[in-house]
């Protein structure tokens, strides 16, 4: 039966399957890309049954594709934290660990799945989803000394940053790449020591495209919201995510987006709820066309020019109660 490791292209989605393979090695087919690339399992075929592991995609966005994987026998091993759709598929070959819960993410999963086997590789992922608090909280009791947290946190922020972008050409690394990469290491702190080129790479990527990112100019400000507008250049787009995280720790009260412009007449908006009150970003997002997310994080892939100005009066009002 052929392998098949579906994956976001993100931190989550990376360090999952870091963690999943350490403790699972498996000769499999990897199935990924940019983080807002989403409807991964739409690619596999499904003339013959499959062994398939799908890590931090959402299945409501999948279903269509998991429902024929499962008509044609396959064995579906699913693992996420976005909102699933209102029922799971009813399937013997079909197992689940999905929780929506705002403050896990899909390595969190994975990381109680093994037992903590990797546990810095879930700490790091939790960092690189924005799970700030977690991750510092999980670093204290696993003994970490506040150097090592911030280093975690630091690689995990470089690897999320990685998986930004409207196509892969944006990015430093193709997100299979970059786990082929860091798989390597059992312990991301052996990784950090090392100084491998593809850290170092992400790292100094990370600080040139964060310094530009936070001198752009805001395109619109309340008590309850930020919004930042981009423009449309592979940096924007690459720092897009993870200034927005950014943007959101700086002003705990305030929802955060990133309005980044595109050559085809669209946005692409990346959705932050306050960190005081991390709910909402999901709903503001599906209000429009190509919107989905999670609770605390949400976007839209593409948001016409023409509803910019309604995007920028949801997020004014949506939080403003």
């Amino acid at each position: 039966m052929q392998i098949y490791d579906v994956f976001n292209g993100d931190a989550d989605g990376i360090c999952a399957l870091i963690q999943l393979r350490l403790a699972e090695p498996k000769d499999s087919t990897l199935i990924t890309g940019v983080k807002r690339d989403i409807a991964l399992v739409r690619q596999l075929p499904t003339l013959a049954p499959l062994s398939v592991t799908v890590l931090d995609v959402s299945l409501d966005k999948n279903r269509e594709a998991v429902d024929a994987l499962l008509a044609a026998r396959a064995e579906v091993f699913y693992v996420d934290h976005h909102f699933p759709g209102d029922t799971l598929p009813d399937h013997p070959g079909f197992t689940a660990l999905i929780d929506t819960q705002p403050t896990t993410c899909t390595s969190l999963l994975i990381d109680q799945h093994l037992g903590g086997q990797y546990h810095n590789w879930a700490i790091t992922a939790a960092f690189g989803d924005n799970l700030n608090a977690v991750g510092e909280e999980l670093a204290e009791k696993a003994g970490l000394s506040s150097a090592q947290a911030d280093a975690l946190k630091a690689l995990g922020v470089c690897i999320n940053y990685n998986g930004y972008g409207s196509t892969v050409a944006d990015l430093h690394f193709h997100p299979a790449d970059l786990y082929r990469e860091f798989v390597k290491f059992s312990d991301p702190l052996d990784l950090i020591a090392s100084e491998p080129v593809a850290w170092q790479q992400l790292r100094d990527g990370y600080e040139a495209d964060m310094a530009k990112g936070l001198a752009a100019p805001v395109l619109n400000e309340t008590a309850t919201s930020l919004v930042v507008q981009l423009p449309d250049d592979p940096w924007a787009r690459r720092v897009s995510g993870v200034l927005g995280n950014e943007l959101a720790n700086r002003n705990p009260g305030k929802a955060c987006a990133i309005v980044t412009d595109s050559a085809n007449g669209y946005y692409l908006v990346s959705i932050r709820a306050p960190l005081n009150n991390r709910t909402g970003a999901d709903e503001v997002a599906r209000q429009f066309p190509t919107g989905g997310g999670r609770k605390a994080a949400a976007g839209v892939n593409e948001l016409p020019h023409g509803q910019l100005d309604g995007f920028v009066r949801v997020m004014a009002s949506f939080w403003n109660n």
